[in-house]
């Protein structure tokens, strides 16, 4: 399913929506960390947009620079205006600054690595990283992205959200992967019922298999925005019982703990 498929119901019942800017924002959404450049073609196969609309697009965001021209491949990179939003954004949430020392305290207990991240369709988006000083930490940073159904952060982020933007998600989810959905949903349903009773999820080889982690949701208290916390690394460092008995419940108060610092602010 492409980017575009997901936004097309949104176009059909909302006068407000703005289908030529979902558009442009689809393309620059369809390039990730490990795309050194792509081509109109790529794009186009990406997004599920015609070519000739694609071609439009990039020219575009070329002008405004969202995205550089490489007159060489004859193909595309995200331009300096798209890093000068992405800073812009990230220097503004306060959360980072007081999640950060927390999260690092848990990495260094740990020696594996903790993240914070957001939402964004169906996958969550890592806005803070602290790694623990082992060599074997995940090796992800601000800005990667993880599917939100199969991994720790995401099954916490999903426990916590409404039920109707869950589902919607959800409904993404099953249409982009209707192979794996059987598997999918066994796997969110344990992780819903985990959540309840512990107040974290896991996710033990259900991503990668051989990653273990534990996630737990938080809510800034100003904004009332979902994000969601992780604690993971390498399988063999982090067994179930270290992820149910110990890390787990850490998680869970480092992130009772940022929500408190942030509603002193």
């Amino acid at each position: 399913m492409t980017e575009s498929e997901e936004n097309s119901g949104t176009e059909g019942h909302d006068r407000q929506f703005v289908v030529a800017l979902s558009r442009g924002l689809d393309v620059l959404r369809c390039f990730r960390a490990n795309d050194a450049m792509l081509g109109n073609q790529e794009i186009a196969s990406r997004t599920g947009l015609p070519k000739p609309t694609v071609s439009r697009l990039t020219y575009t965001l070329t002008r405004l620079g969202y995205l550089t021209y490489i007159e060489r491949y004859a193909k595309y990179q995200l331009g300096t205006a798209v890093l000068s939003l992405g800073y812009t954004a990230l220097a503004s949430m306060d959360i980072r600054h007081v999640a950060r020392p927390l999260m690092q305290e848990l990495a260094d207990y740990s020696d594996v690595a903790v993240s914070l991240g957001s939402g964004d369709q169906t996958s969550m988006i890592y806005i803070e990283s602290c790694r623990g000083k082992g060599a074997l930490t995940i090796r992800l940073s601000v800005g990667s992205r993880i599917p939100v159904a199969t991994t720790a952060m995401g099954r916490a982020y999903l426990a916590a959200l409404p039920e109707g933007e869950r589902n919607a998600i959800l409904d993404q989810v099953r249409k982009r992967h209707p192979d794996d959905w059987p598997r999918i949903k066994l796997g969110l349903e344990r992780a819903l019922r985990e959540y309840a009773q512990r107040g974290f999820t896991m996710s033990v080889g259900d991503w990668q298999s051989d990653v273990h982690a534990v996630g737990v949701a938080l809510t800034n208290p100003a904004t009332g925005a979902v994000m969601a916390l992780n604690c993971g690394g390498a399988a063999f460092l982090l067994p179930r019982e270290r992820l149910e008995d110990d890390l787990g419940p850490r998680l869970v108060a480092v992130a009772r703990k940022i929500e408190a610092a942030l509603g002193r602010r």
